[in-house]
């Protein structure tokens, strides 16, 4: 195989709902996986742990707020032991991880997704900078340090969440940065049959389009509606209509690869089926890709439109050090000097 060849593998799996410790064995199980099976990269869904709210889409925030202690309680933090336990799994198998996790900081949740490299070394945490819709009820927002992209042995590596798919300047700030692999992580595609934007095609065509305007492979990562989450979100058959789009079973996966000049690379697995889709990308083929399109470089027209961003993180607080620097002068605190 060619030095530029990295085989590669996606996640289609229900997550172990509000049950942090249990997906974090089954994530330990899937790694270990794909490893065997020869991929230097496993790419999971959306919130895969400890599972995506839907909740949020199924009632009243009022009805919902039953469920946000549990949730809380099963959320990851960035340095907690839990992540720990995935870093050593990356490390033992030699395999990127790119997982999609509620993160706790404090007692605010955001969505996140983490990096980890072969070594078990975490590369970058990213918070999706908007949640989108009613998330918001849930979430907080990331900020501009949120758009990375890492160099690894396996190429520059980059990842956003769901809808920050459909957002123009969130991808144009990624596709400066040259990505060659991007992680395109999802929940599952069950819910409201009769919303087109919200179900597969449209979403799956987002991650498409993704890795043709960026000239990079994406990795279209979905989860699955497991039987454990319906069961206990869907107390009522208005809501078992509302989170079963297929009106038979739960399911929703809907993973795929895709090449630099959009093609897909791996068949799809069935909707309700768990699973891991594997492909072989060559990263030399990106350079047939940006010979046509490259919208940040040759096929840009900076002198007509441009892109700013704003890569400091936004703080709710300052050290003593910190706010001197930032106040001194006028209205500067006591013992605070100009600098």
């Amino acid at each position: 195989m060619s030095a530029s060849v990295v085989k590669v593998a996606v996640v289609q799996a229900a997550p172990v709902f509000m049950n942090l410790q249990g997906g974090i064995d089954k994530a330990i199980g899937i790694i270990a996986e794909a490893a065997q099976q020869g991929a230097r990269l496993v790419a999971f869904p959306e919130v895969w742990l400890p599972g995506y709210p839907w909740w949020l889409w199924l009632g009243t925030p009022a009805w919902g707020m039953q469920f946000v202690p549990r949730y809380h309680a099963n959320s990851m933090r960035r340095d907690g032991p839990e992540m720990a336990q995935l870093c050593a799994a990356a490390a033992e198998h030699n395999i990127h991880v790119v997982m999609g996790y509620s993160e706790i900081e404090g007692r605010s949740l955001y969505i996140s997704q983490v990096t980890i490299d072969d070594t078990g070394e975490v590369l970058f945490n990213r918070r999706k900078l908007k949640p989108t819709h009613v998330e918001r009820t849930l979430y907080g927002e990331g900020d501009g340090s949120d758009f990375r992209v890492a160099d690894t042995s396996i190429g520059r590596l980059g990842a956003l969440c769901c809808a920050e798919h459909i957002q123009p300047l969130s991808k144009y700030a990624m596709y400066s940065m040259h990505e060659q692999i991007h992680v395109a992580s999802w929940p599952s595609f069950t819910l409201y049959k009769d919303v087109y934007a919200l179900g597969a095609q449209v979403n799956l065509a987002a991650s498409q389009v993704y890795a043709l305007e960026g000239g990079c492979f994406v990795l279209h990562a979905t989860a699955l509606t497991g039987q454990d989450m319906f069961d206990i979100l869907c107390d009522t058959q208005e809501r078992r209509d509302l989170l079963n789009a297929d009106g038979n079973t739960p399911g929703g996966g809907y993973s795929m690869i895709f090449g630099p000049d959009g093609r897909p690379l791996a068949p799809h697995l069935p909707h309700d089926q768990e699973g891991l889709l594997y492909a072989d990308i060559d990263l030399d083929t990106i350079a047939i890709a940006k010979n046509a399109y490259d919208p940040t470089g040759h096929y840009a027209r900076g002198d007509v439109v441009r892109l700013l961003i704003n890569r400091n993180p936004r703080k709710t607080s300052m050290n003593f050090d910190e706010a001197c620097v930032t106040l001194a002068g006028e209205g500067a605190p006591d013992g605070c000097q100009p600098h």
